[in-house]
């Protein structure tokens, strides 16, 4: 684990060998064709349907189910694939009790709306497992696109260039591709190596080389790029970490969330790893609870989350929150990090009790401490060495709604990109968008 000493209350192997293979498995698990057909015949098929609104990527929703209660889930898959290339990720890490689901007539009426998700799930399962790529390319325009990051946005761009004929050179500073969906969702949601799975069908279109271990700034330069490709597209995430602006946070077993996630998804043996007995996870977003839980699914005995402000403003979804909770995970609210307490290696952590007011958050004087052994950062990532010459906003690269940038013939989308709200199937439209403004633009239709 990056940065992590072996101490007394952090050691690898707190549960029996057999635990890590049923801890760690789907956790929701995926529908059966009969499954699938009950749940599809739920949807009322609406004219005006407003899950498809609320759907960043605007897949036709009630068609897809339609498909699938008709027998035809092969067409429903590519229904979800001509607007979502990567929706058999989406189906399984998006927050559709926030979009679609949480839009359903179904929801509103019931309380209960269509499993959109898993219906999602079922279908792109079984188009993926056929050997044959549901699209075909088009005629090769001779046009040259460099991608620069194989996360979703990436690989969705890419994709949409190639489909349209343009020949696409993916560009990651990773030894592998995939981005956040590789290194940073939390395993018991993607098993079975799917991450890499999905981008290993996804190239089936022909027509994209990927080329790892090469980084914006490092091996790779924009203007090389712009002078060796027709167009560039960035997608290049978020690599920094924000600090705990706390005193002791250097301490030893004080560490980023993101590594411990992405250290989780590429271990073959999760007994190996190290963790706590106490810990500690600070934010309040999706990381926070991924880390949470895979803490206590690794064998930690007390979890807790810690959150500067009302739980109510968690960027995690209720849903999220309470899959935490009933995995033993305790949450506070309005409390945030003043010092971390240990002799080089993190005791104890001190929190004072804040209150969210008009002109910003209050610490009061009023404090406690938490026992820890191991504590986790997840309290948001910056973008690190911005590309020298591009309009910033609110310190990310600056974007049209079609992911143009300030500079001529760069576009950018996902997180690094402005306008954006970190989730996986927002990336896949901004990136599938900006592929179509780069054809737009490359054919001579918008200059």
């Amino acid at each position: 684990m990056s940065n992590s000493q072996l101490t007394p209350g952090v050691v690898p192997g707190r549960l029996p060998a057999k635990a890590y293979d049923a801890n760690f498995a789907d956790v929701i698990a995926p529908y059966d064709r009969h499954e699938a057909q009950v749940a599809s015949d739920r949807c009322y098929f609406c004219h005006d349907a407003p899950c498809i609104t609320a759907c960043p990527t605007s897949i036709d929703i009630p068609l897809f189910i339609r498909q699938i209660a008709t027998g035809t889930p092969d067409a429903a898959a590519k229904t979800i694939f001509a607007q979502n290339i990567l929706g058999g990720m989406c189906a399984r890490v998006c927050p559709t009790e926030q979009l679609c689901e949480e839009a359903c007539v179904r929801e509103a009426a019931e309380g209960k709306p269509v499993e959109i998700g898993r219906l999602q799930r079922f279908a792109t399962d079984g188009l993926m497992a056929k050997a044959k790529h549901p699209f075909t390319r088009a005629v090769a325009t001779g046009k040259r696109v460099a991608v620069v990051g194989a996360g979703p946005a990436g690989l969705a761009c890419a994709h949409r260039m190639a489909l349209l004929g343009h020949d696409v050179v993916i560009y990651d500073a990773r030894p592998k591709p995939g981005g956040l969906n590789e290194f940073g969702i939390a395993t018991y949601k993607t098993t079975d190596d799917f991450a890499q799975r999905e981008v290993d069908w996804l190239l089936k279109i022909g027509g994209i080389k990927i080329e790892t271990g090469k980084a914006l700034g490092g091996t790779l330069s924009l203007e090389g790029l712009k002078s060796s490709y027709d167009a560039v597209f960035l997608g290049i995430g978020l690599g920094g970490v924000n600090a705990l602006r706390s005193d002791g946070e250097d301490k030893a077993n004080v560490l980023d969330a993101v590594d411990f996630i992405s250290d989780l998804r590429q271990s073959t043996n999760k007994s190996q790893l190290p963790i706590g007995r106490d810990v500690v996870v600070i934010g309040g977003g999706m990381t926070a609870v991924d880390a949470a839980v895979q803490s206590k699914l690794l064998g930690a005995e007390n979890v807790t989350i810690v959150y500067r402000r009302d739980q109510a403003k968690m960027s995690a979804s209720p849903y999220e929150q309470g899959h935490a909770t009933s995995a033993g995970v305790r949450i506070i609210c309005n409390a945030m990090p003043v010092a971390v307490h240990g002799n080089g290696t993190v005791r104890e952590v001190e929190f004072a009790y804040s209150q969210d007011t008009d002109t910003g958050l209050k610490p009061s004087a009023e404090t406690f401490r938490l026992r820890a052994d191991q504590v986790f950062k997840a309290i948001g990532q910056t973008l690190d060495d911005a590309p020298s010459g591009l309009a910033l906003a609110g310190g990310k690269i600056a974007i049209t709604a079609a992911g143009r940038t300030s500079l001529p013939g760069i576009w950018a989308g996902g997180d690094c990109a402005s306008g954006g709200n970190d989730l996986t199937v927002t990336a896949v439209a901004e990136g599938r968008d900006a592929a179509m403004d780069i054809h737009a633009s490359l054919m001579g239709a918008v200059r």
